[in-house]
Formats: C-alpha cells, structure tokens, sequence
C-alpha cells in the first residue's frame, strides 16, 4: 500500500485484522511527527448507525431499554441501529424506529452526526428526530433483541439528561441536539 498522510502523521502501510461480526480491525503503521516513532494503531472499520429522537403528539419522547454486553447492564436510550449496506441513514431510522418501537412518522428533521468513537473507529452515528410518531406496527426485533419500550414526558427526559440519567453517549449526543433544536424552534414561535 503506497504511503499516505494524514496531518503531520504518516501512514506506513495497512494491514487487515480479523472480522469482528459488526467490525472489522484494521492495523494502520503510523509515524508520530512528535518523535518520529511507528506504531500500530488499531481502527476498527463499521458502518454508520442512526437513532432517531422520537416525539409523540402528546410530548413523549419514546426510549428503548435493552441488555448491552459491553457494560453487563441495561441501558435507556434512543431507538437505533446500523445502517445497512445500500441504505440511506435517514432509511435506517425509519426502518430501526419501526423494528424497536412499531411507531412511524412522516415528520422527520436531521439533527446532525457525531463521530461514533474517533479514538478508534471510523463510523458516524446519524442523529434524527421524528415529530408525532405513532403506533402502527408490532416489534420486529432481531434475534438476539430483547427491547422495552418506554416512553418519558419531555421536560422528564430533559432533567434525566442533565442529571446523567442517560449512560449511552449516543442518546446523551443526539438529546442534546435536540432540545438545542427545540429551544430554537420555541423560541421562533413555531
């Protein structure tokens, strides 16, 4: 692989790791324009992902509870997940908003994109929020899915976000773009 820079660091070469299911590792050899030193840093290739804030007429924000391995604990945060190969991310919220939850919504806003962890990954999460969702469907989880459902009025989901009631930095991201947004579109008097 030819030599490439990225910054003042210099990529040396890449080598493929192994395939990790929902990753694959990938080994850069990288020069640190610091002290001129190679090391082999680890970078683990994904697809983006999407979430979607979900706001229902009544002013419910709707969350997913469910078991995450990393931490050995259930979280509360936004419905989401990957976007498929081919697929647009606002596609994946509409699809991953009706597989978690069973509601839909023909209102939906970009709220931006974050880097999913810069420190070692390359994906983007893909914030989206959805106005007047409502029920029209059942679950469709996944097979190695078990989801809640839980819906927090508004101004409850807003304490629990500045009080870190929220462990997930995705559903903390995309909450705080969104009342940012809110915020804005109260105050314009929409």
């Amino acid at each position: 692989m030819e030599k490439k820079e990225t910054g003042n660091w210099q990529t040396i070469k890449q080598e493929a790791g192994p395939d990790l299911k929902l990753f694959r590792v990938r080994f850069d050899y990288m020069v640190n324009p610091r002290n001129l030193r190679e090391g082999r840093m680890v970078i683990l290739e994904a697809d983006d992902s999407a979430n979607v804030v979900a706001l229902t007429a009544e002013g419910r924000i709707l969350f997913v509870r469910q078991y995450r391995f990393g931490i050995s604990d259930y979280t509360l945060e936004l419905p989401g997940g990957i976007v498929d190969p081919g697929e647009g991310h606002e596609a994946a919220a509409r699809r991953e908003l009706q597989e978690e939850t069973g509601f839909m919504s023909e209102q939906w806003h970009y709220l931006g994109r974050i880097p999913s962890n810069p420190v070692f990954m390359n994906s983007y999460i893909h914030h989206w929020l959805a106005l007047d969702v409502e029920e029209r469907a059942a679950q469709k989880l996944d097979p190695g899915e078990e989801v809640e459902l839980v819906s927090l009025p508004l101004e409850e989901a807003r304490r629990m976000l500045f009080g870190g009631g929220f462990g997930h930095p995705h559903t903390v991201n995309a909450l705080l773009l969104f009342f940012s947004y809110w915020q804005k579109r109260d105050n314009n008097g929409q």
